[in-house]
């Protein structure tokens, strides 16, 4: 397994080269799929209805809060190209230099970014930034730096968390987690994992065609239904969490 720290001392500028050779490619051949269509939703649902302001950070073509009244923040060009065509308010930016106003959002959400950002600190002091005092902040990390995989390098994660990490990390920026959801697991076959891998790697554009037409239809059909639990709840053997934060 290799040594994530090495990934922790990346500057931004490699880590948005690595995320922009991979993300931009898959953005640009993927379809937007609806918030509605993830397991996600009715979790999100009732939070979304509730927040007058709501902010989304990196959704890609997969956005999890609606798409009219939610402000979405991205990198990929080719995202934000989708996003306005469906009417959405999308603007180029990274989650350590948000271009918004302080305290602006009642509902903040960010899955599947802080693991790919250098400094994990100056962006969840952004976050907070952006915040309204008790705003709720929606958050997803990969947790355990063992199960670390080849795949968390190839995609330009710089970490894994330890549950007691994430939890100081947040609370030092002012969130503490009231909810949490098992959110993500563990690829059932190192091969399969292995295989995927050599197809992005050497044959990216009939990957992407598997990708988008057959596995992710795949994947969304037999979506496991989430459940929230109080607090960080038991963590072993979970890949990934969905936290939900309060603000204060």
């Amino acid at each position: 397994m290799p040594n994530p720290c090495t990934a922790e001392n990346r500057d931004d500028a490699e880590l948005i080269r690595s995320n922009r050779s991979f993300y931009e490619s898959l953005w640009a051949e993927a379809k937007l799929i609806g918030p509605e269509r993830f397991n996600t939703w009715p979790l999100l649902r009732g939070l979304a209805a509730s927040a007058a302001q709501r902010l989304e950070v990196a959704p890609g073509l997969r956005p999890r809060l609606p798409l009219h009244g939610t402000c979405f923040v991205d990198l990929s060009h080719a995202a934000l190209q989708r996003l306005h065509e469906q009417g959405a308010d999308a603007v180029h930016g990274m989650i350590g230099a948000l271009p918004c106003r302080d305290s602006r959002f009642d509902l903040v959400c960010a899955f599947d970014i802080l693991e790919h950002v250098a400094d994990d600190n100056s962006a969840l002091a952004e976050l907070a930034r952006v915040a309204r005092p008790g705003a709720t902040l929606l958050l997803s990390v990969p947790l355990h730096p063992q199960a670390w995989t080849a795949f968390d390098d190839f995609v330009g994660h710089c970490r894994r968390y330890e549950p007691a990490q994430i939890v100081e990390r947040l609370a030092r920026h002012g969130f503490s987690i009231e909810h949490s959801a098992v959110y993500g697991m563990q690829p059932a076959s190192s091969r399969l994992l292995d295989l995927g891998q050599w197809y992005l790697t050497h044959q990216r554009e009939r990957a992407m065609w598997w990708y988008n037409r057959v596995f992710m239809p795949l994947g969304l059909r037999f979506q496991k239904t989430l459940q929230w639990r109080a607090g960080l709840g038991d963590t072993h053997g979970v890949d990934e969490l969905l936290l939900r934060c309060r603000w204060s």
